[in-house]
């Protein structure tokens, strides 16, 4: 089979499209045909080596962790799932023409597999920092990175549960997260003060890393309201970084339940071939994404 892998860590120019051994499903797990791979920061922040509290890596290694596609391989133990059924999930070098799942749900009618590869990990991570961050009902969350795949998540599930979000993105996707119930506004000087203006903050997440992490702080007024999943360097200034899943299935579950309701959409604003994985690196790497980006095997 084809997969996408790096031998050294380094940029985008390690990645190589290779001829790899077929990957068999263990105990717990299931092997999928797959159609789509999710891309998300993590896939190149491991490709450059960086430490996401994750266990140590062994190289060569492939990459990704997000999939949609057909199930073809049963392990022992998993019931409730066949041969032929169509699954979005999480799992280990997605990147690839076949995977294996630790982690999956029953695809939704309403999406197709190149929609279905963006939301596994996207999901369970908007509902964790959610969580964690712990905003209520009734309350104002701050968003930094408001219009990627996180960001995207997170303005729909908090508008479900009754939060006010405050959004911060580029100018170019102002509209998008305004479409999305949030309160847009854009980075650039003064952008403080423009939130500021927006009412009070009982929370504040950093879902895009780009140094703001001091002005979350101050205006949160407690680094204990603010979480972080982009800068490594947050629990300097007494922020959490989190990056520690939690259940992912109990997450699938309850992005199917929205996604049925249609309270829940994630769009993809680029998919590409595993040939272009180094490509779909460069471009989550830049940001400015608006949802989610896909590589269709």
């Amino acid at each position: 089979m084809k997969r996408v892998s790096f031998a050294e860590f380094g940029g985008p120019d390690v990645l190589r499209l290779e001829d790899a051994e077929e990957p068999h499903a263990g105990p717990g797990q299931v092997r999928i045909a797959v159609r789509a791979a999710g891309v998300n920061p993590v896939d190149w922040r491991v490709r450059e080596g960086q430490k996401l509290q994750a266990h140590p890596l062994e190289l060569p290694a492939g990459v990704g962790i997000d999939a949609a596609g057909v199930v073809d391989e049963v392990g022992a133990g998993v019931d409730g799932i066949a041969v032929g059924d169509n699954v979005f999930g999480e799992g280990s070098n997605t990147y690839a023409e076949f995977a294996v799942l630790s982690a999956w749900a029953v695809m939704p009618a309403e999406l197709s597999f190149e929609e279905a590869a963006g939301y596994p990990s996207v999901v369970e991570t908007a509902l964790r920092v959610i969580r964690e961050v712990g905003v209520q009902s009734g309350q104002t969350l701050l968003v930094s990175g408001a219009s990627g795949g996180v960001g995207s998540a997170v303005l729909q599930i908090a508008r479900v549960h009754g939060i006010t979000v405050i959004g911060l993105a580029g100018a170019a996707n102002q509209d998008y997260l305004r479409s999305l119930g949030a309160v847009a506004t854009t980075y650039g000087a003064g952008w403080v003060e423009r939130v500021r203006q927006l009412g009070a903050i009982d929370a504040a997440l950093d879902l895009a890393g780009s140094g703001v992490i001091r002005e979350l702080v101050e205006l949160t007024g407690d680094p204990q309201k603010v979480i972080s999943i982009a800068d490594l360097g947050a629990p300097q200034l007494g922020v959490r970084f989190s990056g520690v899943a939690g259940s992912v299935p109990d997450a699938l579950a309850e992005a199917a339940d929205l996604i049925a309701q249609g309270k829940l959409h994630i769009p993809v604003e680029k998919s590409y071939s595993l040939a272009d994985a180094a490509a779909a690196h460069i471009d989550s790497h830049a940001g400015h994404t608006r949802g989610r980006r896909v590589i269709i095997i």
